[in-house]
């Protein structure tokens, strides 16, 4: 993939030497993907293992709740068999889509003995604060989070147009629309969960790169965990997507994305 076509937030050219050597001074980057892609999978797999070779690096997955984060450490020390460590994580449960798109990257965690984290939080936060605001959820289920951030409206338009639009049937007609606010306060928590976690990898070791394994609906145009993440006080984070062949980089859709050399979903 280094021989494929890379661009910055501004549609220009960059190589992939030099984006990664950028990557890797700062404290987080975020990989962005579509979660049913096998070549987004195998994109991030290939970013992961040269961030690696210049410096340490933790994954974070949204994946897994940071609850799952025992069974991620016996997982890489090689302590569990793949099955196993499927149904302890709580697999099946949590994430609704085929592990073998994942295999490669949790494979390679446990080869290099790289750390994996859960980023995700229990449904029913989301749910609570998504009807109700944050302040009415129970404390329960916060875990360790704060507040979320309330987002740009341009993100909201990115969310807005990215979840259907003005779609029938749909009771939020736009991005300003009140109507929309119990999915983008859903959408936050979310955000500020990765965020969260991410921020305390880096913190707590300033030696290691969090990279973040999230869903590029949580990442793009400056929004989602990148915002969050700014508010929490890492302002350097980088989000890097995969496009299609073809398809013609957005202007600061993201801080480089590159595009794949065609479509291909077998893991």
């Amino acid at each position: 993939m280094t021989g494929s076509v890379w661009r910055d937030a501004r549609g220009r050219p960059i190589t992939f030497d030099a984006l990664m050597n950028r990557a890797a001074t700062g404290r987080v980057v975020l990989l962005g993907e579509r979660h049913d892609r096998a070549d987004h999978h195998r994109w991030q797999l290939h970013v992961a293992a040269a961030l690696l070779s210049r410096r340490p690096v933790t994954l974070g997955f949204e994946m897994f709740p940071a609850t799952a984060n025992p069974v991620l450490a016996e997982w890489v020390m090689g302590g569990l068999s793949e099955d196993s460590f499927l149904d302890r994580s709580g697999w099946a449960k949590s994430w609704g889509f085929a592990a073998d798109l994942y295999l490669p990257i949790f494979r390679f965690c446990r080869e290099m003995r790289v750390p994996m984290v859960g980023l995700n939080v229990q449904r029913d936060l989301v749910r609570a604060v998504g009807a109700d605001g944050w302040d009415k959820a129970p404390d329960t289920l916060k875990e360790d989070l704060t507040r979320p951030l309330p987002s740009s409206m341009a993100y909201r338009r990115f969310i807005f147009e990215l979840t259907g639009g003005q779609r029938p049937g749909r009771k939020a007609q736009s991005a300003e629309d009140p109507a929309f606010d119990s999915f983008m306060r859903a959408q936050e928590v979310w955000d500020r969960a990765f965020a969260t976690r991410l921020a305390r990898v880096a913190t707590a070791d300033p030696a290691r790169l969090a990279v973040g394994i999230i869903g590029m609906g949580h990442l793009q145009f400056g929004g989602g965990v990148s915002w969050q993440l700014t508010d929490l006080g890492i302002a350097d984070s980088l989000a890097l997507i995969p496009r299609d062949a073809g398809e013609v980089a957005v202007p600061f859709a993201a801080d480089a994305s590159m595009e794949l050399p065609g479509r291909g979903d077998a893991p």
